[in-house]
């Protein structure tokens, strides 16, 4: 007489007279409102630095890369921070100064090239006088970039978990 052979769990060692559920994989660290602030902080100097380079490259302001820096810090906050209902309200603040500081790389940038000296000179020794030529310089779609950076982030949090 043979006896049942039972069917193959995947695992040779297993007991076969005992049924093993399989363990599911772990779930993604989500829902963390701390770690989400910190990620769309980083996205938010990464947004600045890159808006400023165009800007410095092309020597002008363009408003869907104020679009680009918002909806970067709102995604970033949003998938990482998970459904928190401040992370879209965090994540709009943090856009206003991405979008200005990234304002101030491009002029520093500029001026830097103009002057032939080195940007950090500019942008660090002269920051009083960089803030003062951006105060000059704003006009009213200045103010309407940082306006819609921040509501792209919001909306991008928004979403992200949607």
């Amino acid at each position: 007489m043979s006896q049942p052979v039972p069917p193959p769990s995947g695992n040779p060692f297993a007991d076969p007279g005992a049924a093993y559920a399989p363990v599911p994989p772990p779930a993604p660290a989500r829902d963390n409102v701390g770690l989400g602030i910190v990620v769309a902080l980083v996205a938010a100097l990464a947004g600045a630095a890159a808006y400023g380079a165009l800007g410095a490259a092309i020597e002008r302001e363009i408003g869907y890369a104020a679009i680009g820096v918002g909806a970067l810090i709102g995604f970033a906050a949003g998938k990482v921070g998970g459904r928190n209902p401040a992370l879209p309200f965090v994540s709009g603040l943090l856009a206003l100064p991405a979008v200005y500081l990234g304002q101030l790389i491009a002029i520093a940038a500029i001026v830097a090239d103009l002057q032939q000296t080195a940007f950090a000179d500019i942008f660090v020794d002269r920051f009083g006088d960089l803030v003062d030529t951006w105060s000059k310089a704003a006009d009213g779609m200045t103010y309407v970039f940082l306006v819609i950076g921040a509501v792209a982030a919001y909306g991008a949090a928004k979403k992200a978990n949607a």
